[in-house]
């Protein structure tokens, strides 16, 4: 499938003429954004949708259009999950694994960008412990229900090439705390999660990848202050400008969410597991010099020793072996 799709893809385009009648798929993060059009468009498309939100009454406002647009025995279900609470984490696992209904594919979209300094319930910093730890916790809890043949992808970011992460102060304990570093480090640790997750799972037939969504006006830049975004988009347009490139423009919603969607039914498996994806297709390793808005991968992002270690670290500040 590589090359029929692109930037400027929606999750309708490369979604037409998919049936995914029978197909079973978690979704967390649908109470805004990229988690709303990603559960529209698979349930559009016949696949029973599973959504997990921390506020259960604004996802069920957000996500009428969903229920709306269901069709071929698509539908959705919603349940409460809480990222940045163990406590919530376990009892959603608990209760999914209870129902016993396998799933075909799992996407880990929820998240939090360039938060100030806090700590999640159980003290983590707060990116990595919702966008990583969380995460980490609730897809291992629940990898059983993944069935042969079945899918993990897991919402990174470009911002990766920010930070690689730190297992020596994951909590900013010890470093200066920076809204982006810690953003960064959490974006790196879920590719180097979906690494992982795809090497002790594919012996049974379940894969995992990464993506970046890409650039796009969401809640996710709801910490930033205003004007912000803005200044950014000036910036690169003017490096833009200085390089004869054209201007950034940002993505739509239904453009943003086209990767997942892509990644998770469309592409084939062993193009995709194990890699990180942009823009509809798998990205390339990039070790010089890249803008906010060029494509590429880091390394680091990618090493299958730094997502064992990462594995292992995980594991020891939540208190669970997988």
């Amino acid at each position: 499938m590589t090359g029929l799709f692109g930037a400027n893809s929606t999750t309708d385009e490369v979604l037409a003429g998919v049936d995914l009648r029978g197909k079973r798929v978690l979704v967390t993060g649908v109470s805004a954004g990229l988690g709303v059009e990603t559960a529209r468009a698979l349930a559009a498309h016949g696949a029973e949708v599973v959504g997990a939100a921390r506020d259960l009454a604004k996802a069920e406002t957000a996500t009428a259009s969903v229920r709306a647009q269901a069709a071929n025995g698509g539908s959705l279900e919603l349940v409460r999950l809480d990222l940045a609470s163990l406590e919530s984490v376990r009892a959603c696992a608990y209760a999914l694994l209870a129902d016993k209904r396998p799933f075909d594919l799992v996407i880990a979209n929820a998240g939090v960008m360039a938060a100030p300094f806090s700590h999640t319930a159980n003290g983590f910093e707060t990116q990595f412990g919702t966008n990583h730890l969380g995460h980490f916790a609730f897809v291992n809890r629940i990898a059983s229900l993944i069935a042969s043949g079945g899918r993990l992808v897991d919402l990174a970011s470009s911002g990766h090439r920010f930070a690689d992460v730190d297992l020596d102060d994951p909590n900013f304990e010890h470093t200066p705390y920076d809204p982006w570093i810690a953003y960064g480090r959490s974006k790196t640790a879920n590719i180097l999660f979906a690494v992982e997750f795809d090497r002790r799972h594919k012996a049974r037939g379940v894969r995992a990848t990464a993506v970046h969504p890409g650039g796009i006006r969401t809640e996710l830049v709801r910490h930033l202050d205003a004007g912000t975004l803005e200044a950014m988009i000036e910036q690169i347009n003017a490096d833009h400008a200085a390089e004869g490139k054209p201007p950034y423009q940002l993505k739509t919603i239904p453009q943003g969410a086209a990767t997942s969607v892509w990644a998770g039914v469309v592409a084939a498996a062993d193009e995709v597991a194990g890699r990180y994806c942009e823009n509809c297709h798998v990205a390339t390793l990039v070790e010089g010099g890249i803008s906010r808005v060029s494509e590429g991968v880091r390394p680091y992002a990618l090493d299958p020793d730094r997502a064992k270690a990462l594995w292992a670290k995980s594991e020891e500040m939540i208190g669970e072996r997988f």
